[in-house]
């Protein structure tokens, strides 16, 4: 039990570093963006943002489940509800701004998603919860709300992976060849992957697949941070190696490129 438990900390804790940094990082590069860009960039970070705050509590109740300590354990998974619930508002934003480029149509959607979060969180607290439930691997609890967990699917999960499959689509559709794919691509492949696993966390009652489904949170998150960053992380080393030489790469212009295509 000890071991196991462990593990879980440590990928909950993982997942949370990687998510703040990667939301650093990005935050950090925004004068290297166009100010067309900067809308969708800050909407990742906070998307980011929220995906570390998600697993921050997580991973002090896994703590507290380590040191037998229920009471700390419930006032966290309450706490990481929140965030929890508002993910998909970034994300929707995000989605809607780099397919008709305007920002204000983009805040009324994202805004629409913003209640049903909220909707959510107000099933899900009138509610409460079944647990904790400790077991070798994690601690688990079990929403007690159908209705909140069908606004979530429907309103929360459903429509974003939809639009995201469907931005994929689109960009495939237009610019299958001009598509700068470490940058556009890839990042939305790794959200819909960190997204669908972060709900997959949330409702099941199965310990392992509840750290099988942080693993690939975790695994998502490394993603796209690389898709983002890669000439950082493999063209300097392949350079130094004197095999080639790293392509030099617009930053200002090469983020969200395709947003014009899409829209004519």
């Amino acid at each position: 039990m000890i071991v196991e438990l462990f593990l879980n900390i440590i990928i909950c804790f993982a997942i949370t570093v990687s998510s703040f940094t990667f939301a650093f990082v990005l935050a950090r590069n925004d004068e290297k963006y166009s100010k067309k860009s900067k809308p969708a960039l800050w909407a990742l970070i906070a998307l980011w943002t929220l995906v570390g705050a998600t697993y921050l509590p997580t991973t002090i109740r896994m703590i507290a489940a380590y040191i037998g300590k229920p009471a700390i354990d419930t006032i966290m998974y309450n706490m990481s509800a929140i965030p929890f619930a508002f993910i998909s508002v970034p994300l929707v934003f995000f989605i809607t701004y780099v397919m008709v480029g305007n920002e204000k149509i983009s805040k009324y959607i994202s805004f629409i998603f913003a209640i049903f979060g909220a909707t959510y969180l107000g099933f899900f607290y009138s509610s409460g919860a079944i647990g904790p439930i400790v077991t070798e691997w994690t601690s688990i609890f079990i929403v007690n709300s159908d209705i909140a967990i069908q606004i979530y699917l429907m309103g929360l999960f459903v429509f974003p992976t939809a639009m995201i499959l469907g931005l994929l689509l689109l960009m495939f559709i237009t610019r299958s060849i001009a598509i700068s794919i470490h940058r556009t691509v890839l990042p939305l492949v790794a959200i819909s992957f960190v997204f669908d696993f972060i709900l997959t966390d949330f409702i099941t009652s199965v310990d392992t697949i509840q750290v099988v489904s942080r693993v690939f949170v975790l695994v998502g998150t490394a993603q796209a941070f690389l898709a983002y960053f890669p000439q950082t992380v493999f063209n300097e080393r392949i350079s130094t190696k004197g095999k080639t030489e790293s392509p030099e790469i617009d930053e200002e212009n090469d983020e969200f490129e395709y947003e014009d295509d899409i829209k004519t």
